[in-house]
């Protein structure tokens, strides 16, 4: 009988077939599925398989695979934060709301908002070579390019006169604006500039409540979630707020780790000119550990009572098999504005198999949610 095939990763197709020439160097059979036969490096979130008696080995080549994780090394002296906003757009309605979101902050904080579009050309390939003979296509790849380069231009030069007339309108505050165009995989680029410029915020647009996780498992917005250096704003395409001031209520999600504490001060620290109240939440499965989690949230708010005593501080538990469904019932009973979750970084088998609380609330809320780095 023929073994069983299991997923070993979902990657963008450049990373997937690096990926299968490494596995195959050591021996293991790797197969690529989901991809675009017409035009392969557009695909996003291919499936790497392999035969699920090689899972042990693959899984310690993917582990050991610095291409795959986080910067590895000595860790260089962290560069100040510029003040800069940076906004990733794709053209789409719910771009346009991060775009309003964004310069509604930036006007409040007197930032420079930066709107990044990340372009694939036709003809973008990374180190290895492809075979394209076979499907019967004539490829014309300057045509190709011209044809991108003039559409791209076109939607930026729409979007830009769209913004440009809403600020002549009062629509939105009169900021400065600048306009970056990147050729590559949005992802990778969005997290390079992340890193070399360090801007404040990323505020990014995602299509939210309705879409079903499987589709969006090669998400922007959730690779971003997962791996930015920096504070990340991810708004659902039903989210109503259009800036930090009409936020009322603000829900933090608590493991009780010593890093969650940190990212509440970090929390404070950055939007001190804002009045939130907050309420902590603890998510659990687990009814014998509902009351010890209770007390704990207990002396997390008396804690921070006492280290910030403007703040109206509250907690809560989410019951129940079904977390995310009881806390998007917890969100509507009690009109949360915005979920804030730390996501600290984690190993890359945790980042492929066990999708982070941030990265799987994308999929299945309507409240905009804000990841504390």
């Amino acid at each position: 009988m023929e073994e069983k095939l299991v997923t070993l990763a979902i990657l963008t197709y450049s990373k997937a077939q690096i990926l299968k020439n490494v596995l195959e160097n050591e021996g293991i059979e790797a197969y690529i599925h989901n991809v675009n036969l017409i035009q392969p490096v557009i695909s996003s979130g291919v499936r790497v398989r392999i035969k699920e008696s090689d899972l042990p080995r693959a899984l310690k080549i993917v582990e050991d695979s610095a291409w795959l994780s986080e910067e590895i090394g000595e860790e260089k002296p962290k560069k100040q934060r510029s003040n800069k906003i940076l906004v990733p757009v794709d053209f789409s309605d719910y771009s346009m709301k991060a775009c309003e979101f964004g310069f509604n902050f930036a006007a409040e904080i007197h930032a420079e908002v930066v709107l990044m579009h990340v372009y694939f050309s036709p003809v973008y390939m990374p180190s290895l070579q492809y075979a394209t003979e076979g499907f019967g296509m004539p490829v014309e790849p300057e045509m190709g390019i011209k044809h991108l380069l003039e559409t791209v231009h076109a939607q930026l030069n729409k979007l830009t006169d769209s913004i440009k007339e809403k600020i002549a309108k009062g629509e939105l505050p009169d900021v400065k604006y600048t306009c970056v165009l990147r050729e590559g995989v949005p992802e990778e680029e969005i997290l390079h500039y992340a890193r070399t410029e360090k801007p404040l915020i990323i505020i990014m647009g995602t299509r939210g409540e309705g879409e079903k996780e499987m589709d969006l498992i090669g998400s922007v917005t959730a690779e971003i979630i997962d791996r930015s250096p920096t504070f990340v704003y991810a708004i659902p395409e039903g989210a109503k707020k259009k800036n930090f001031k009409e936020i009322r209520k603000v829900a933090l999600i608590t493991n009780f780790d010593q890093r969650d504490l940190m990212a509440f001060d970090s929390l404070i620290t950055t939007f001190k000119d804002y009045s939130f109240e907050i309420a902590f939440l603890n998510l659990t499965s687990d009814e014998q550990k509902r009351t010890w989690n209770e007390i704990k949230l207990a002396g997390i708010k008396e804690y921070f009572k006492k280290q910030y005593p403007q703040l109206s501080i509250g907690y809560d538990v989410i019951p129940g098999d079904n977390l995310l469904a009881n806390l998007d019932k917890y969100v509507k009973a009690n009109n949360i504005d915005v979920l804030c979750i730390s996501n600290y970084k984690r190993n890359v088998f945790a980042r492929l198999f066990n999708p982070s609380i941030a990265r799987r609330m994308i999929f299945h809320t309507s409240t905009p949610i804000l990841v504390i780095k």
